[in-house]
């Protein structure tokens, strides 16, 4: 009789399943020893990249693209230090057979000393307080308008807990260095009345009466001040009677704009958190990467504090941040730009943000914002210090660098809107590609600051510095920061950036506690020269020998001076007496660049307003200048010279000077 259960599998099966399960024990086995007994990559120390674990970022090792890096040796890897010129090699920036100078010819020289720029940041011993840590910035501006950029450094006249006749008898102060058109400066700073003592923070330049000359605008850890300039070289304190004063606060990045486009200047101010000093808490510290950081330095410790946007009403001056919509009160901010990021005339802003959500806000006219921080992908929570605007890939929209605190990397967020889906509640679009194009991963071991697109071979594309300094105090000596080196990241355009720093002069390879920095071609040479402000430290006037090489147009901005005042027609839009936002895109060789007055603000800095500088590469003119003016008016040029000053006051002809003018 037939059994009725299943039938009872082969020998030949049975013995096929023990084998199958003997290789797969097996492989496993087998498989789990290989993975056992790898060679274990050493952990990640912050600080200590390169040296503790290469092989963690290896695969974004770059190398400059043969035949078109700046006369980099070919399969150099990003970082290492670069070996000099071969017996017999051409040194960088000579011509090469083909007669033609090779786009990294340029050296950067330190010509403080030798140009009469004597500026020493601090004095003092520290007394380990956050606000002692973060200054201060500098600022180029033509406030005599004799046509060349003049240089104002802002100062800490030491600890804290300096008394105030301590502080009164201190020699750091503010300095104001006129220049002399020559390639030197003098020092006038008590002639002008800006000998400004206090913890000072950051400053920028602007005509906020409309008289057509420059006044200053200075933040501080206490109260800000605004001084007027009274011609002659003199400067006034109105900070009380224009309403800046009294507000006691831990200021930071001062930036100016015409917001709402009534023909002045308002000032948004950065607001950084709400410190205060405990005696109880002094000797409390908390272990950030292996080092103990005190209390009193960490901005954690203490709440954000919101910011201001001054606007502007005859002179006066009123905060209406809150009503605005951009207080930013959850935000410990240190710098902000404005920048018309979404092209409808209307001046945007974005903040950069420490130990909290970076924000950007959209204006939408009638002295309203909207906070696009999240929906445009850049409400990037790090450690966020320097700031720098520009259209790194030359598509005709701006992106945003931002310099970081340290294991956090260097941002490069270019604006992918075009290629992504947008929705009136979220029309702009940001990614961050730092690491993609080279400018990420290396700043695994710094703490950035000072920051901001320039073209410093005059190419046509938007190189980056990046300044850094450490907040560690060093082991030896608390009173001390950490010096670091310095980022010069050279554009090689579709191939990103690369970092040639090493092999661009003692600016860039002496290490330093960098802060705020800017750029101006200070001797009129044609090349974009750099000025940095380092804790501690003298300031380094870094001269830019080479850049010039390559042709270069500077485009000097002027709005209407109405009756001492440029003040609104009702119902219609004006333009500043500087030409604060409007925008300016030129045209050479097949390449459309394009720039906004005042659009950087790097950390604490200023770039000289009302002027915008361009290289232009081997074109020989400028085939095409298109200037739109905040009151809405365009206006277009066609076949100007390179290596020229091209001065435009807004619906007039253009004034040109310089070499190309001839």
């Amino acid at each position: 009789m037939s059994g009725t259960g299943a039938p009872r599998p082969s020998a030949h099966r049975r013995r096929a399943q023990l084998w199958f399960l003997v290789g797969a024990v097996t492989f496993v086995a087998v498989t789990a020893g290989l993975f056992l007994a790898r060679p274990k990559p050493e952990a990640y120390v912050p600080g200590r990249e390169a040296e503790t674990s290469g092989a963690i970022t290896r695969s974004l090792d770059r190398t400059l693209p043969p035949a078109e890096g700046p006369s980099e040796p070919e399969g150099r890897v990003l970082g290492e230090a670069a070996p000099g010129p071969a017996s017999g090699e051409a040194e960088p920036g000579e011509p090469d057979d083909k007669g033609t100078a090779r786009a990294g010819g340029v050296v950067f020289t330190d010509r403080a000393v030798a140009a009469g720029v004597r500026f020493t940041h601090f004095q003092g011993r520290r007394s380990s307080q956050l606000p002692e840590d973060m200054g201060s910035g500098l600022a180029w501006g033509d406030y005599d308008a004799d046509g060349d950029p003049d240089l104002f450094v802002v100062n800490e006249s030491g600890p804290l807990t300096l008394s105030p006749e301590e502080l009164a008898r201190s020699a750091a102060h503010a300095h104001l260095f006129r220049n002399e058109g020559d390639g030197s400066f003098t020092d006038v700073t008590d002639a002008a009345g800006l000998a400004v003592r206090g913890c000072g923070m950051g400053a920028a330049w602007g005509d906020y009466d409309g008289d057509g000359d420059l006044d200053l605008f200075v933040t501080r850890y206490g109260t800000n001040l605004l001084f007027r300039n009274e011609g002659k070289g003199l400067f006034r304190d109105v900070s009380t009677e224009t309403g800046v004063g009294g507000m006691e606060g831990f200021w930071a990045g001062v930036t100016w704009s015409d917001y709402d486009r009534d023909g002045d200047l308002d000032a948004y101010v950065a607001g950084y958190v709400k410190y205060e000093w405990d005696p109880s808490r002094a000797d409390q510290g908390s272990r950030q990467f292996q080092t103990v950081v005190p209390y009193t330095l960490n901005p954690s410790s203490y709440p954000p504090a919101s910011n201001l946007l001054l606007r502007n009403d005859g002179g006066v001056f009123t905060d209406v941040a809150r009503e605005a919509g951009v207080d930013n009160p959850t935000g410990r901010s240190l710098s902000a730009s404005w920048c018309d990021f979404d092209g409808d005339g209307w001046p945007d802003l974005y903040v950069a943000n420490d130990v909290s959500d970076n924000a950007m806000f959209l204006n939408r006219g009638a002295g309203r914002f909207l906070d696009i921080s999240h929906s445009a992908w850049v409400a990037d929570y790090r450690g966020a210090m320097g700031l720098g605007i520009g259209d790194w890939d030359g598509d005709g929209d701006f992106d945003i660098f931002i310099t970081h605190w340290l294991a956090q990397e260097n941002s490069l967020y270019a604006d992918e809107t075009r290629s992504m889906k947008v929705t009136p509640e979220a029309p702009l679009r940001f990614v961050d590609q730092g690491d993609l194009f080279g400018v990420g991963q290396i700043a695994l071991d710094v703490i950035g600051w000072g920051t901001g697109f320039f073209d410093y071979d005059n190419d046509g594309r938007l190189d980056v510095y990046a300044i850094n300094g450490s907040t560690f105090q060093e082991e030896a000596d608390p009173s001390r920061l950490v010096p670091m080196r310095s980022f010069l990241f050279w554009n090689a355009g579709d191939n990103g950036y690369f970092e040639v720093g090493q092999r661009r002069g003692e600016p860039f390879t002496t290490p330093g506690v960098g802060r705020g920095a800017s750029v101006a071609d200070y001797d009129g040479d044609g090349d974009l020269d750099l000025a940095v402000v380092f804790h501690g430290a003298p300031l380094r006037l870094a001269r830019n020998d080479g850049g010039n090489r390559q042709g270069w147009a500077r485009i000097v901005l002027r709005g209407e001076v109405a009756g001492g005042r440029a003040s609104a027609r009702k119902g219609a839009h004006r333009t500043t007496t500087w030409a604060t936002g409007a925008r300016v895109r030129l045209s050479s060789a097949g390449r459309t660049q394009v720039r906004d007055v005042g659009g950087q603000s790097s950390y604490l800095s200023q770039e000289p307003p009302g002027e915008v500088f361009f290289g232009t590469g081997e074109a020989a003119r400028v085939e095409r200048l298109e200037v739109t003016w905040p009151s809405g008016r365009v206006q277009t040029f066609e076949n100007l010279p390179v290596r020229a000053t091209i001065r435009l006051r807004e619906g007039e002809e253009p004034q040109v000077s310089g070499a190309g003018a001839r």
